[in-house]
């Protein structure tokens, strides 16, 4: 990957609703070796999918929160029909395994403490879980999308 491939991506990562044309601009090269080149970082999966991101308030999603959970099973099993029932529940836009204290770390979107004990409701069915707790976000003090590319190598 180089440093035309690097200016593509953030270019796209700033604003993937941009032409061809404007997105080989912004890199410098022209558009046929542009489309290329972003064919091939597609393929390569290196470009997973361009979405649009929408306003939450705007949809009434206007709290955000944060599910710590531990758990006493640690079967392969048990990860799948967890991992799988949380897929269901659409207000979940993350879940991570973690290494340390927690298992799992959820992140939510919900409108309101009704609707995050609604969540939990449902959550709780997915699978036996041995200690629930939940933060709430105050405060978004930094939200991106933009992954760091100071990282790939040539």
């Amino acid at each position: 990957m180089d440093q035309i491939d690097r200016k593509i991506l953030a270019t796209l990562q700033a604003d993937a609703s941009g032409s061809v044309a404007e997105i080989a601009e912004r890199a410098g090269v022209s558009q046929t070796p542009c489309w290329r080149r972003i064919k091939r970082l597609e393929d390569d999966g290196i470009i997973a999918k361009r979405v649009a991101l929408l306003n939450p308030a705007k949809l009434n999603l206007g709290l955000t929160g944060f599910i710590l959970i531990r758990t006493a099973t640690h079967s392969e099993e048990w990860l799948q029909k967890f991992a799988e029932g949380v897929a269901r529940i659409p207000e979940v836009i993350e879940l991570h395994r973690m290494s340390g204290d927690i298992d799992y770390l959820i992140k939510f979107m919900v409108d309101s403490i009704a609707g995050y004990d609604a969540l939990y409701k449902r959550l709780i069915k997915v699978a036996n879980l041995s200690d629930v707790s939940a933060g709430f976000s105050m405060e978004c003090l930094k939200y991106t999308t933009e992954l760091p590319l100071d990282y790939v190598r040539e």
